[in-house]
């Protein structure tokens, strides 16, 4: 029972984090990238153009597109999709028609369209590396992603890259010259940001400590920073003197409270930290 209701907690926790992040992305789509027609690639990308030669929102061609395209995902992958995927397409979709009926936008939301094109990568950018990072998807393109991979050989990315460098040539065409270069600039910051975001997030601190008494440290790491170590003995090359050396790893704020507690406690201690945004095994990525 205990199990169980452990299971279904992550999977509330799970589904709270892609709730959260779909509507960070949601905000930055609807506030800041539909009223400056960036069409910097992407479901919403294209929905931008269509908008500007049809008389429906951006909004609701999203929901539309979406809609298709999640269709055409069961089609061609079959009940194994990905309820993620499915969650958050719906998600994205819902939103952005809700937004468009509750809060109606005229024009940007100021005067600054540099400013305006920071929220409107960093904010969807943001959403999409959490998803990214608990295994999901915006759904949109990444379906079409998806189907590629599983029947095609295509470099996917470079496919991807391409399909939106032509939604923003087209901006260029529909709109202005300063539109079409704007959405070029938010194409190239956007996948920088996703990956900056994504290994912000998994940033780990992996500690390699050398002492003479490892004691004190690894009962301070297993009972008050709940981690475990792996210890073993050692000999300096310069006076042969017989040291221990802990490897562990911690978060950043254990990361911290470890490290003040050895310079309290054993001063004389060698420590090397080194980031890692790449840890797999159980407790950090991986494992459940």
């Amino acid at each position: 029972m205990y199990k169980n209701m452990g299971k279904v907690i992550r999977v509330l926790e799970e589904y709270a984090v892609l709730t959260v992040a779909t509507l960070v992305m949601v905000v930055g789509i609807y506030l800041f990238k539909f009223p400056n027609n960036f069409s910097f690639g992407g479901v919403t990308g294209f929905a931008v153009l269509l908008a500007a030669v049809m008389p429906v929102s951006p909004g609701t061609i999203t929901f539309i597109l979406n809609m298709a395209l999640l269709v055409v995902g069961f089609f061609f992958l079959g009940k194994g999709f990905g309820t993620k995927t499915v969650y958050v397409s719906l998600l994205t979709s819902v939103g952005l028609s809700l937004a468009e009926k509750l809060f109606p936008l005229e024009a940007p939301l100021t005067a600054q369209p540099v400013l305006e094109l920071v929220y409107a990568v960093v904010l969807p950018a943001f959403g999409s590396a959490v998803l990214f990072n608990v295994g999901a998807s915006g759904g949109g393109t990444d379906i079409i992603a998806m189907i590629l991979k599983k029947y095609t050989k295509l470099n996917i990315g470079a496919a991807l890259f391409f399909v939106d460098l032509g939604i923003v040539i087209a901006a260029c065409m529909i709109f202005d010259a300063q539109i079409g270069l704007f959405s070029l600039c938010g194409l190239l910051a956007k996948s920088l940001v996703v990956d900056d975001v994504i290994e912000r997030v998994n940033l780990c601190k992996y500690f390699t400590i050398i002492c003479n008494d490892p004691q004190p440290i690894c009962d301070f790491i297993m009972n008050d920073l709940q981690r475990s170590a792996t210890v073993f003995d050692a000999q300096g090359t310069y006076e042969h003197h017989q040291k221990t050396i802990i490897i562990t790893i911690m978060n950043r704020g254990q990361a911290v409270e470890l490290r003040n507690f050895i310079r309290r406690n054993q001063p004389s201690a060698f420590i090397a930290i080194t980031n890692s945004s790449e840890i797999i095994g159980k407790g950090f990525r991986g494992f459940n």
